[in-house]
This record gives structure tokens, sequence and C-alpha cells, in this order.
């Protein structure tokens, strides 16, 4: 199963547009958004997959976004989300709570912590958890989201602009 990780869109419509584009392409099966969602607008641009949404600290008005996403049929786990899939634990949260985001990584319970806030695209393991954050879709250079084989727990980084 190809997951798809994506962060901080801050409501920039055509670089979300771009990011799915280019998960299309990648023919992810499922999509994480880390935070910092923007716009009610950005989460119908997701509709083709199921896709998971988490809030982060620019997302100020949560009952309008929480309205996008039942509208939408998507799933809203508020600042912190866990799925299972093909088995693995996944937990997503935006770090912006540093502390709630270390000791999710220092628990040991999840194959995968996804994050963002940070706009910077890194992965990393801690222990047996696998630490990803895509980068962003808006105020990064390049912007980037990422990818991540389930079966494999192969990660991919991925500019939305050819040659970023």
């Amino acid at each position: 199963m190809r997951l798809g990780v994506v962060s901080d869109t801050h409501g920039n419509l055509t670089n979300t547009a771009k990011a799915v584009q280019l998960l299309r392409e990648l023919n992810v099966e499922v999509v994480i958004h880390c935070g910092d969602i923007g716009s009610p607008a950005v989460v119908h641009e997701f509709a083709e997959w199921s896709t998971h949404f988490v809030f982060g600290n620019v997302d100020q008005d949560p009952v309008l976004l929480e309205q996008a996403i039942r509208d939408a049929e998507q799933n809203s786990h508020q600042r912190f989300g866990e799925l299972i899939l093909a088995d693995r634990k996944i937990a997503f949260l935006h770090s912006d709570d540093q502390r709630r985001f270390q000791e999710t990584i220092h628990t040991g319970e999840y194959d995968l912590v996804c994050y963002g806030h940070t706009h910077n695209a890194e992965s990393h393991t801690e222990g047996r958890t696998l630490v990803l954050n895509p980068g962003a879709i808006h105020r990064a250079n390049p912007h980037t989201i990422a990818t991540v084989d389930l079966s494999t727990m192969l990660v991919e980084h991925h500019p939305l602009e050819p040659n970023g």
C-alpha cells in the first residue's frame, strides 16, 4: 500500500492542486494531511482518496474545517490521529506541541509518525519508529509531499515543481 503524506497547505489552492495531481500520478491509496490546512476549500481537493486530517496552529477555525471535512466525507482527527494501515500503526500530528510530538515518537508503539509544522522535508528512524515530515505545500523551497510504501517502509519525497 502506498500512502501519501502532505502538510502545511495554508489554503494555497494552486500548490494543493499540483500536489493532488502528483499524488494521482504516484498512485497513492490513502492520504494523511499533517495540519495547517488553512482553508475549507483545500479539504475538497483530496476527495478522490480516503484522507485523514489533523489540525495545526494556523487552523484558527476548526469548526469550519470540521464541517468541510464532514461535507467531503473525509476523516477529521482533530489535533492527533492514529490509523492502522497494511498492519502498520501510524500516528500523525502537526508537531507544534513539541512535548506531545516527542512523547509520540518515544512511546515505541508506532511504526510511523508523520508530522508537519517545520516546512522541512525529512525522515529518520528513532528506535523502531520511522519519523516523517513531508515538507510543505506552502512557504517552502522546494514545495514537497511524501509517499511511504507501507510494505517496505520506503519513504520518498517528491517536489511539486520539476527540477525542484
